[in-house]
């Protein structure tokens, strides 16, 4: 007798309350997108108020150092005086976005054992960086105490670990379920922060006690990207629909 074991076309298995199986996975894959999404967010919109907040000289996008945001002050450190009435707003900011998007990159599931720890491992770098900058902001007495080491561990610990983690995704963007001109985005804009992050701190070791007027600029070319790129990501893979990022294995019918 013959018996098919394997029937395609139907439907997900449902639990008691009548629910798909496949509501799971989806809530899921939402979540991580959500929290790719918050991520950038959080980090923007507190670097955008905190930098409204600095009104004495005007905060310049350009110029000034993104961590002068952090610092309280009044300080000075490489010739630029910092001064930042709402340095707690970019400071949480910092705490909390690498967190969040290391959640959102846990939460993602069609990634194998091996890929995983590819993605994990920079963004628990770009979480630990967040961390550090937060705790240690770079003030010109940070430099002087010793706490500026910590504070600089951070920020090249997230310019790494976010780059990275974009090019990580991009390169697997199959799994996770993304589009090849998302991938393709996905590495650019990381390979475009990794170029940043040399020329930044080529700028730094170069220009002595007093940076160039454009060091704000380079250095934003280090994390903007990368946070705009996983934002898009997130939106992609929250829209993404239920299939399966691979195709699916056939189940053969099989004789008894």
């Amino acid at each position: 007798m013959t018996q098919d074991t394997a029937v395609r076309g139907t439907k997900p298995p449902t639990d008691a309350g009548g629910h798909s199986g496949a509501d799971g996975p989806r809530l899921q894959r939402r979540a991580a997108g959500a929290l790719l999404i918050a991520g950038p967010v959080i980090f923007l919109l507190a670097e955008f108020i905190a930098a409204a907040a600095w009104t004495d000289p005007a905060y310049s996008y350009t110029h000034h150092f993104i961590s002068n945001l952090g610092v309280r002050g009044p300080s000075t450190l490489f010739g630029q005086y910092m001064y930042s009435p709402l340095a707690w707003v970019m400071n949480a900011g910092f705490l909390l976005f690498g967190i969040t998007i290391l959640a959102g990159v846990a939460a993602l599931r069609d990634l194998a054992h091996g890929r995983r720890w590819a993605v994990l491992v920079p963004a628990a770098l770009l979480a630990l960086g967040g961390v550090l900058l937060a705790l240690y902001p770079g003030s010109g007495e940070a430099l002087n105490d010793g706490t500026g080491e910590y504070h600089s561990m951070g920020a090249f610990a997230g310019f790494t670990g976010g780059n990275v983690l974009a090019i990580v995704l991009g390169r697997h963007r199959h799994r996770i379920g993304v589009s090849a001109r998302m991938g393709r985005a996905l590495i650019t804009v990381g390979v475009i922060g990794l170029i940043s992050t040399l020329l930044y701190l080529a700028l730094i070791v170069t220009s002595g006690d007093h940076v160039i007027g454009v060091i704000g600029l380079v250095e934003r070319g280090a994390v903007h990207p990368f946070l705009i790129g996983l934002a898009c990501a997130g939106a992609a893979i929250w829209k993404r629909d239920g299939t399966s990022a691979e195709p699916p294995s056939v189940t053969a019918d099989t004789a008894t």
